[in-house]
């Protein structure tokens, strides 16, 4: 039983070294994390405007039968991933005509208000989630996150973080083109 006790520790120190070297696996990207949301209807809310923003509010209605995809972000004022991606956001709109939607994740209604003031408004429609409720039945692990929205309001793809850099721009674009939201670039 001693020279059982006495080996205990190497054990646990593979067991955790396995799981150190998994996460250090170049080939895992920790942004894939998976959603039951997937091929499923988009949860039921409801959510109030933002109030100060002459942006109307959003819920589950307003997701389906408008004709293309749509992307729904998560996002707060008080994230700082969240305004480094606003702008690849806008462009999207602006340049791509990408409809987005928005909920506005445990945020003040004022400093929402004047984020959007500041950095622009590209959201068509921005639901106030304040008690996190809407956040829960997205399944969010945190802000920013983006989905895409199928027409008949399936969700087709999540995209965990900000969509940043090249290569997250690139990849995202990738699903916005396979949900038919975007046409594919020609080089």
């Amino acid at each position: 039983m001693t020279r059982t006790l006495a080996f205990l520790p190497l054990f646990i120190a593979v067991v955790f070294g396995g799981f150190f070297l998994w996460g250090l696996n170049p080939d895992r990207d920790p942004n894939e994390i998976p959603s039951v949301l997937i091929s499923q209807p988009a949860p039921e809310f409801e959510l109030d405007p933002v109030v100060g923003v002459e942006t109307p509010g959003l819920s589950r209605s307003d997701l389906a039968g408008n004709g293309t995809p749509v992307v729904l972000n998560v996002f707060a004022s008080w994230c700082v991933p969240c305004r480094a991606e606003h702008a690849v956001l806008t462009s999207l709109v602006e340049r791509d005509g990408i409809q987005l939607f928005g909920i506005n994740y445990k945020d003040k209604p004022a400093d929402a208000a004047r984020w959007l003031s500041e950095l622009g408004n590209p959201y068509s429609r921005i639901g106030s989630d304040l008690s996190g409720r809407a956040g829960i039945e997205w399944g969010i692990s945190g802000v920013p996150e983006s989905f895409i929205i199928g027409e008949d309001g399936t969700v087709l793809y999540r995209y965990v973080g900000p969509v940043v850099g090249e290569a997250a721009i690139s990849k995202f674009r990738e699903a916005l083109v396979q949900a038919g939201a975007l046409e594919r670039e020609e080089p």
